[in-house]
């Protein structure tokens, strides 16, 4: 659920000794909350050493020792799931509900999903071969954790996205250095002490606070980079890596559309696109930032969103059930979206519902609902990343399809059908790493199902197999049990020999029909 963080772009680091600390606010309240160090990049080293130092004895321990560790961090989570909660609202403005579905209900399920999994994932695979050449040799595929992972965290979902790429890397074996948005630190820093709580070893998991600066440090001091963040700072970081040829992952940004087709169940489509569209205040990679709806059912699908739209609360979380839509989180973004409901507006769309800044302290912006869009319109094209859901009519499934496709993006979609082999039909011709079907990002709770982006929304995947094994090292290991001294093939080499492996390419390959 990558995010619009500019901020983490990679820039050249500052060697200084000490830095003025950053000041944590409540994007709700413009209250600042406190104060986290803005670590140099000489810190950066020295927590990379100590990271180096010990992941050997983490790795020692095997999967069931990693195990134990954070089938107790999950415990710790679910006994400390309001002061989390807490923690995550005061720094986001997002709604409790939004931070206990999305955060905490996701990392208690990722700490005893990776416990488990890891052993399965991770498993040396016994691979047979089509060659003789090898024939009664042991063929072995293994993975061996990295060794020091950097992670470089967005500031939409600072547990999910931040640590929870986090808890894979620590189940591999490896040593892991976060570096949190320093828009939304407090999260990663808790989780470290609920880490260390748990009895995982110190400098095994170290959390890096900082500005750009820390983060393009990490990039130089790590042995794979996992980043969460826009199209444009993951071409940075991927630019930066590749002067060390430092492997990267990168779920990056989307425009996630959602075609309603004309035998659709509209209620359900109705609530699917609200929700989805303003949960977490817009700001979710796998959002649904724009509809497309068949004609007959356009009108119908307004009317609902609509009316349901008009009865969201929005207000400073205070606690469960307190509001719908919490706040903005990240001040440059309030001004995108403000940016493409106006530019909307002057195009010719209507605001049926909102279409302003909200009043007050804060980064308030209303939940809109905009219609009599098009492609011509920003709200269209380019990621807003905000409490808004532009719905467009089209005339056929193929015109939906077509502008579904239409964009640099492909992260994720969805498709509403009651014909569940026709919805299917057409989920597999969108350009997204991930479509659901009458549903809408629930994919991303089933982590068994790697979910990665298409086209510019980013490179690898996280959950499955790929989601742990992406901080290995693939071993190939070929161990001969049975052998001569000197294989036939070896020198001197001589013509009869040769002759004899001739026959034997004919005899193994030549068998084919030629057209």
């Amino acid at each position: 659920m990558a995010s619009v963080e500019e901020q983490a772009a990679p820039q050249p680091a500052d060697e200084s000794a000490a830095r003025a600390g950053i000041e944590v606010e409540n994007p709700a309240t413009g209250e600042v909350i406190a104060t986290v160090p803005d670590l140099t990049a000489e810190q950066v080293r020295e927590l990379a050493a100590r990271g180096r130092a010990v992941q050997p004895a983490w790795e020692a321990l095997g999967f069931e020792g990693r195990a134990r560790v954070l089938v107790r961090a999950q415990k710790w989570l679910t006994d400390n799931a309001d002061r989390v909660i807490q923690t995550i609202v005061s720094e986001t403005g997002k709604a409790w509900e939004d931070a206990q579905l999305a955060e905490v209900f996701y990392g208690a399920n990722a700490f005893g999903f990776w416990a488990k999994n890891a052993p399965k994932y991770l498993a040396d695979e016994k691979v047979k071969s089509s060659s003789v050449l090898v024939k009664g040799k042991k063929l072995v595929l293994r993975y061996r954790p990295l060794g020091l992972i950097g992670v470089i965290g967005p500031w939409n979902y600072p547990l999910t996205n931040s640590f929870g790429d986090c808890i894979p890397a620590l189940a591999a074996g490896n040593s892991v250095i976060l570096k949190p948005s320093e828009i939304t630190p407090l999260t990663s820093l808790l989780m470290a002490e609920a880490l260390r709580e748990c009895g995982l070893p110190d400098g095994v998991f170290q959390v890096a606070t900082g500005r750009g600066a820390t983060g393009a440090a990490l990039v130089d001091e790590v042995d794979m980079i996992m980043f969460t963040g826009s199209t444009a700072t993951g071409k940075k970081v991927m630019q930066q890596a590749a002067e060390t040829l430092t492997p990267v992952s990168l779920e990056l940004g989307g425009k996630d559309p959602m075609i309603v087709l004309s035998d659709a169940d509209v209620e359900r489509a109705a609530n699917h696109a609200l929700y989805y569209g303003m949960f977490n205040g817009g700001q979710t990679c796998i959002s649904i930032e724009r509809v497309y709806v068949e004609a007959p059912v356009y009108d119908e699908f307004v009317a609902k969103v609509t009316e349901k739209a008009r009865a969201l609360r929005q207000g400073p979380p205070t606690g469960p059930g307190t509001t719908d839509v919490g706040s903005m989180t990240f001040p440059p973004q309030l001004d995108v979206v403000d940016r493409h409901v106006q530019d909307a507006l002057a195009k010719g769309a209507r605001a049926v519902v909102g279409g302003h800044r909200g009043a007050g302290p804060g980064l308030w912006y209303e939940p809109t609902v905009l219609v009599d869009v098009d492609h011509t319109m920003d709200c269209m094209r380019e990621e807003t990343f905000g409490p808004t859901l532009p719905i467009m009519k089209v005339g056929d499934t193929e015109e939906a399809i077509r502008l579904a496709n239409d964009s640099p993006y492909g992260l994720a979609a969805s498709v509403f059908s009651k014909d569940v082999a026709r919805g299917e039909a057409v989920a597999r011709r969108i350009e997204a790493g991930a479509v659901c079907v009458n549903d809408a990002v629930a994919n991303y709770t089933a982590l068994e199902l790697p979910m990665g982006g298409a086209k510019a929304s980013g490179l690898g995947s996280r959950h499955g197999a790929g989601g742990i094994r992406k901080f290995c090292q693939h071993q190939a290991l070929l161990v001969s049990r049975f052998h001569l001294s000197k294989e036939p093939h070896m020198y001197p080499y001589s013509a009869k020999m040769t002759g004899r492996f001739g026959k034997l390419i004919k005899l193994l390959y030549g068998r084919g029909k030629r057209d």
